[in-house]
């Protein structure tokens, strides 16, 4: 796969797919993870003397416009960063855009207004989907991959429009890609996966394939309670998956059978209702109450998760451990993100809610391996899918 340094980029147009999906208040950025990962692809390839042409989408607004979803906001925050003013198109490929793009020059940077606002950007039907990465791609020379967190989708602005110009992966794409080749090829072990998060359905396919990969694999997050009944025990009102338990119990059956070691919480932080406010107590994962719904693993597991991660070389996490968003509810989050902090291990932090958590929380970022980009996209990856994004750019 080609990447930004096999480009000749001076005096062109470099049309851009990156990630600048982040959360907004209002029009108050709330998270700018995904903006400060993009800049080094942007700024290198301004300061190679470009013409930037940013493109990106936030949110599901819908395949039309919606102001809830504008990248207005992320443009100037883009140029904070860059320490560049940043023009800004507010339409896609329409009038704004073919002006904003004819107005740039050397080193320029512009950002286009949200992609997902054409129904095209993301139409199951290929020749609409072609036709608006036609009109995109007439506004480039070159494109440029680097919304790792969008390339498992097989959209225009993300396989289509690469398929129709010369095209590289991004500094960001290139660096997911070498922490996944860690994580799949040249895997130091012991191996150990952390997952969380509200569904086993969402983690199917990654847990398939790494009960062949993984040494442990420890589970958390709302996903669990449909192991423990798996097991036969009571889970109260907590979220519960009834049409995964035999997979579940098959998944537990061929861990054993591969020697592949399931970690599960041993006690919970159980609740009255969804609330941070509800009445919550520590119980043993075999004793939740029938009243009651399990909102975070306890203390003891937390120190079990610890514990299991120590000696482990190389640490992959996706999906925090309860609802990190409310205090009472955080402990198990925060719990996993200090042991991989204290671990020697190449720890990977699987982009999503567990990126977000890690921020929320207050950790240094600097102190993982590596945070992704793409939680879903890594998901992915992992479970062995080829990624359209990634496919497109190897063309």
């Amino acid at each position: 796969m080609k990447t930004i340094d096999d480009l000749d980029v001076a005096g062109k147009r470099v049309l851009v797919r990156a990630d600048l999906n982040v959360p907004l208040d209002g029009t108050a950025i709330t998270d700018d993870g995904r903006i400060r990962a993009s800049v080094p692809t942007i700024r290198t390839l301004a300061e190679r003397g470009a013409r930037v042409v940013v493109t990106a989408h936030l949110g599901r607004p819908k395949g039309e416009p919606n102001s809830a979803y504008s990248l207005a906001p992320v443009a100037a925050r883009l140029g904070e960063l860059l320490g560049r003013p940043v023009a800004f198109a507010t339409d896609t490929v329409g009038d704004s855009a073919r002006a904003t793009v004819a107005s740039l020059g050397d080193g320029d940077v512009a950002l286009l207004e949200n992609v997902r606002f054409n129904a095209a950007e993301t139409s199951k039907d290929d020749e609409e989907r072609g036709l608006f990465a036609d009109a995109l791609a007439s506004l480039a020379d070159l494109y440029v991959g680097d919304g790792f967190g969008a390339v498992h989708r097989k959209h225009a602005s993300v396989y289509d429009v690469a398929r129709k110009l010369p095209h590289a992966a991004g500094l960001l794409i290139a660096a997911e890609l070498d922490v996944l080749t860690r994580l799949t090829e040249k895997v130091e072990r012991p191996y150990a996966v952390v997952l969380g998060g509200s569904k086993v359905s969402d983690k199917l396919g990654v847990i398939d394939n790494l009960l062949g990969k993984a040494d442990r694999i420890l589970i958390g997050g709302g996903m669990v309670f449909t192991f423990l009944a798996a097991q036969g025990r009571e889970v109260g009102t907590s979220l519960l998956e009834k049409d995964q338990l035999d997979t579940v119990r098959e998944y537990l059956r061929r861990a054993e059978e591969n020697g592949v070691e399931f970690v599960l919480p041993v006690d919970i932080v159980a609740a009255t209702a969804f609330a941070a406010d509800a009445d919550h107590s520590v119980v043993a994962a075999d004793a939740i109450p029938a009243d009651r719904m399990g909102l975070d693993i306890g203390p003891d597991s937390g120190d079990l998760f610890a514990e299991k991660l120590a000696d482990a070389r190389t640490v992959f996490w996706n999906g925090p451990m309860g609802v990190f968003e409310m205090a009472p509810y955080a402990g198990g989050t925060r719990a996993v993100a200090q042991a991989l902090v204290d671990s020697d291990a190449f720890t990977v932090v699987g982009g999503g809610d567990s990126a977000a958590a890690v921020r929320t929380l207050g950790f240094d970022e600097n102190a993982f391996g590596h945070i992704s980009t793409g939680g879903g996209a890594s998901l992915e990856y992992l479970e062995g899918k080829t990624l359209p994004g990634l496919d497109a750019l190897e063309g």
